[in-house]
Order: structure tokens, then C-alpha cells, then sequence
């Protein structure tokens, strides 16, 4: 808004669009510099004068009521006038409108998220697919768009053949009735063990998946056993996130939709043989042959995720498909977007893949091969558990309490991955992440808290009220507050654009700095009751923001901590 503002005025004077004056201009390195700098070297270059020159002729020149400019070497230097446009500023961002959602696109995002694996406990691991998919849901339907979020739970596969061949081995009924996912950890953790020793089991268990997908009821009622128990334990975990989906569907949905995916790469004339098997060569591409149907005629995942793009497009009405999957998957996805090309797709430019990074926990790498899991509830309870003790500490009378440490709990571990880069490694700690101080989300919780409470213990003051003195808003503190408020679209644009939820847990963290450094330096119950009327308005205004973008990321944002 500030330099969309800038440009827009000072256009005129550079002849430039105010689009490109705009994206020319910088923030200057210290704020008594002013809002904005514009360099004049490229000027220079058209004009054929010293960009010094420039900037001095450009800050003699430009007489706007409000704004003023100076030269500072090569670059004009434009400080707006404080008192006249704050209040306009204040009002803009306290308009619901400025916040609402951008009008609709028009366009239907399909987005691929969470995706666990049936049989096995929710880790830590999935954690990342599921808040940076939910996040992306909330910032893209900000932003215009109609989003639909689907889980393709891993409900397919040899990993069942495993598991059968696992139960029938050393498999205890009662164990997997009482304790469904923990028991199947342990016996395909079991199975992984004993076939080193022995590697016949891997060629049972091939046959056991082979059997199931012939549809041999044995193995059909194993199946159905986990998929069933599982769904019900990530439905927990789910809720606990504040998780939804438009769409669960695993992979064996597609399953009777793979034969259809055979015959159009067959009819387009691009499927192979290859040692018994069936491919699509991608030489040209510089990728690996992308494999279709194994030497035992048993399906394979491109297949599947080829079957679910046609579904996704055809039948879903996917305009973008996104997939929010780990990184190590990136020549997967590749290889099926490139088939998807050489079936004359034109669509497959609208798939995307939406890689992260890996996740550690106190430095260590999980595998469920060897039963190094971390479960997500356990680290859901220990967070809130943390939560709980610092709140009964600071606040042992807060109403509502456990409430309140369950949104603060959960929120920290959900912030605490989405502050991150999205493609960068995150080494989790949970002592880090339920802090509340530093850049956390129990922070960020706090500061909206802390304002609410304060807006409570002030006379109540109409956001419309015209007492409130434009004076209150010029100070060094409140200015910076409001021009980080009113950047509140550009971000959730930007976050949108770039699919980065990090952009929004930045802002965030950025306007909790800002109203804390207000706080602290203003007395913002003022005896002036106009000072205050403009103090109070602009406190709320950053509580609205700070609720509106802990939304957008699954994050609540409670009212009393």
C-alpha cells in the first residue's frame, strides 16, 4: 500500500507508469530516511544525467501536499507527511473490507495435502504436508480462489503385503483391537528385521499384495481392518488441528481407474516393454523411464497418480493441481507431469508440485522402517501440557483454561513448522517452539491477547470516532505499527503467489514486534482521551490483523491468556 501510495503520486514527476515507479522503489535502510527511496541510476541511463542530479532536480520538484522528498546522493528519499494521511490509513485498515477475501478468480484449486499412510502411527513427519496444505487453503481462498483439499491416504500398495505377511507370521489380535496403529508399527518394523535375515519375506509379501489386488478375501478383510482402524486415529488428530478435508480418498479409489490410464498412453503410442515391465520412456526429458505396470502386472504409484490427475481435472474440476509432498518425491512428480505432456494434457503445466523440506526431531532423522516414529499426539500433549504449566503460572485464574492451553499448545507446534522457509529443513524442538517469547507462535498468541485484554480495560471507543487525534499516530512507534498493517494484503498476495505460508508467520511475527515496541514506548491509555481514542483504534486494528493471520495459517488466536 505504502509504495503502490508513493508511486502512484510521485509518477507524474519520473515519467513512469505508477505501476513501475512503484516496484522501483526501496525502503530505506533506516527509517529516518523516510518511507521510501528511489534510485535514480536507470533514470540516469535514460536521461544522461548523474543520477545525483536527478534525485536533487526530482526532490525540488515534486510538491505534494503530502509528501516530503530530498535528495540523499543518488537517491530521492520520500518521507510521507504523518499527520495528514494517518488517520485515512487507520480507517482503511479497520474496514473489514480490508481484510476480506479478493474478489473470485474463477479458478478451482485442487490441493493434494496430508496423505499418511494407513497402518502406521501419524508422525511428526506428516505434520509438514498437513499445516503448510491447510495454510496454502486458507491464503489461496484469501486471495480469490475456490480450493478443494483432498487426502490421498496410503491406503495401497506392497506396504499391505508387508503387513498381511507381518499378521500372519507373528500377528496378536487382541493387540492390534486394543492398540491398532501401534501394533502394526511393530509388526511391519518386525517385518523389516526379519527380512534382512531372510529376503523370501519380500517376495511374500509381493504375493500377498498380489493376492489382494485379485481381490482374495483373506487378505481383503486384513486390509479393510487397517484402513478402518487408522482412519479413525488420524479423525483425532485431525480435529485437533483444526484439519478438514472436501475430499478422502486413498489410493485404492483409483484402482478401478488405472486400466483407463493403460490404454490412453497405449492409444497415444508411448508405452513400452521393458524387462517384462511397461514404461514410458523419458530420455528426452532427462528423466528415468517412468514405470506403468511392474514385470508382475501389479500396479505402481505413477499409475495411480496419473489416474488421480484425470480425476482431480476431469471429475474434481481442478484448474491447479497442487501436491504437497516432500521434496525427495520431485522426479516422481516430474516423470508424471512429463507423461502427462506426451499425452497432450495442455493442463499439465497447472500441476505443480509443492515440495518441503525434511523434518528432524532434535536433529534426528524418523524412519518408520525402524520404528523411529514420533507420534504427532504425543507431541500435541506435550506442547499443551507445556502450555498449561506457563498459563496455571502467569494466570492461574484464567477461565477456561485448558481450552485455551490446547489452542496455544497445538498452535505453537503448527506455527512453529510455518515460520519456516517451505523448502528448508526443520529441525523441530519442542522447548523452542512453546516459548512465549522469541518467534513463536504462543508469541504471536500473547500479543493478540495482551491487546484484547487491553481494549477490555479501556472505555470503549467507536472505531468510526472522530475525537481521535492524528498527532497520537505520527510518533516513530505507532507509525511503524501502521504501515506494517497496512501490508496486510500485499502479504497474504505474496504468500499466495509464491505458495508460502512463511510470508504470513513473518508478517505475523512483524506486526507482534511492532505493536510491542508501541506498547512499550507509548502510553497508550493516555489521559487525553483523543490520544488515546487513536491509540486504542490502532491496538485494535493490530489484533484484528494478528487474528485474521494466525487464521489463515490453522493457528487460533484466543482472547485472554
Amino acid at each position: 500500500m505504502i509504495m503502490e501510495t508513493i508511486g502512484e503520486w510521485i509518477a507524474p514527476y519520473v515519467q513512469l507508469t505508477k505501476e513501475e515507479t512503484a516496484r522501483r522503489l526501496e525502503t530505506p535502510p533506516d527509517p529516518a530516511l523516510g518511507d521510501a527511496a528511489l534510485p535514480c541510476f536507470e533514470l540516469a541511463r535514460a536521461l544522461r544525467e548523474s543520477p545525483q542530479s536527478i534525485a536533487a532536480k526530482l526532490a525540488e520538484a515534486i510538491l505534494h501536499p503530502m509528501l516530503e522528498c530530498r535528495a540523499v546522493g543518488a537517491y530521492l528519499n520520500v518521507a510521507l507527511r504523518r499527520e495528514r494521511i494517518a488517520m485515512q490509513w487507520l480507517e482503511a485498515v479497520e474496514a473489514p473490507a480490508f481484510r476480506a477475501p479478493s474478489s473470485p478468480r474463477g479458478q478451482r484449486v485442487v490441493i493434494d495435502m496430508s496423505s499418511p499412510n494407513i497402518a502406521k502411527p501419524f508422525g511428526i513427519g506428516h505434520l509438514r504436508s498437513t499445516v503448510i496444505g491447510n495454510a496454502l487453503r486458507h491464503i489461496l481462498t484469501a486471495d480469490g480462489y475456490d480450493v478443494v483439499r483432498v487426502n490421498h491416504l496410503g491406503d495401497w500398495g506392497t506396504q499391505f503385503g508387508k503387513m498381511i505377511a507381518a499378521y500372519r507370521a507373528w500377528g496378536d489380535t487382541e493387540a492390534l483391537r486394543r492398540r491398532p496403529l501401534e501394533a502394526s508399527l511393530e509388526l511391519y518394523v518386525r517385518f523389516h528385521e526379519e527380512a534382512e535375515r531372510d529376503p523370501r519375506l519380500e517376495d511374500e509379501a509381493r504375493a500377498w499384495f498380489a493376492k489382494l489386488e485379485r481381490g482374495d478375501e483373506e487378505a481383503a478383510a486384513l486390509w479393510r481392518f487397517f484402513v478402518e482402524a487408522s482412519r479413525k486415529e488420524f479423525r483425532r488428530i485431525y480435529d485437533r488441528l483444526g484439519v478438514a478435508f472436501e475430499y478422502e480418498l486413498g489410493e485404492s479409489f483409483y484402482n478401478d481407474k488405472m486400466e483407463a490410464v493403460v490404454e490412453r498412453l497405449q492409444a497415444a503410442n508411448i508405452l513400452e516393454e521393458s524387462d517384462g515391465a511397461r514404461v514410458v520412456r523419458l530420455d528426452d526429458a532427462s528423466l528415468p523411464p517412468c514405470l506403468i505396470v511392474k514385470s508382475d502386472g501389479s500396479s505402481i504409484y505413477a499409475t495411480r497418480d496419473l489416474a488421480t490427475a484425470f480425476y482431480r481435472r476431469e471429475t474434481l474440476g481442478g484448474d491447479r493441481l497442487l501436491y504437497v509432498v516432500g521434496a525427495e518425491q520431485a522426479v516422481h512428480f516430474r516423470q508424471v507431469f512429463e507423461v502427462l505432456k506426451r499425452l497432450g494434457c495442455e493442463w499439465a503445466d497447472a500441476c505443480e508440485h509443492v515440495p518441503f523440506g525434511l523434518m528432524r526431531v532434535e536433529g534426528k532423522k524418523m524412519s518408520t522402517r525402524r520404528g523411529r516414529v514420533v507420534k504427532l499426539e504425543d507431541v500435541l500433549g506435550e506442547a499443551v501440557e507445556r502450555a498449561n504449566a506457563v498459563i496455571a503460572e502467569k494466570n492461574p485464574n484464567l477461565p477456561d483454561r485448558e481450552r485455551t492451553a490446547e489452542a496455544v499448545g497445538v498452535g505453537a507446534v503448527v506455527f512453529g513448522d510455518l515460520k519456516h522457509d517451505r523448502e528448508g529443513a526443520v529441525d523441530f524442538r519442542l522447548e523452542e517452539a512453546v516459548r512465549f517469547d522469541g518467534e513463536t507462535g504462543p508469541y504471536v498468541q500473547y500479543t493478540h491477547a495482551r491487546i484484547r485484554t487491553l481494549l477490555a480495560k479501556s472505555e470503549a471507543v467507536s472505531a468510526g470516532s472522530a475525537a481521535a487525534k492524528p498527532s497520537a499516530l505520527a510518533t516513530d512507534e505507532a507509525w511503524a505499527l501502521l504501515k506494517l498493517l497496512t501490508g496486510y494484503p500485499a502479504a497474504v498476495r505474496e504468500a499466495a503467489a509464491r505458495l508460502a505460508p512463511s510470508v504470513v508467520a513473518r508478517y505475523a511475527l512483524d506486526v507482534a514486534k511492532a505493536f510491542n515496541r508501541f506498547y512499550h514506548a507509548e502510553r497508550v491509555l493516555a489521559d487525553d482521551p483523543a490520544e488515546a481514542a487513536a491509540k486504542l483504534r490502532l491496538a485494535r486494528a493490530a489484533a484484528d490483523t494478528l487474528r485474521d493471520a494466525l487464521a489463515l495459517l490453522g493457528v487460533q488466536a484466543p482472547e485472554r491468556m
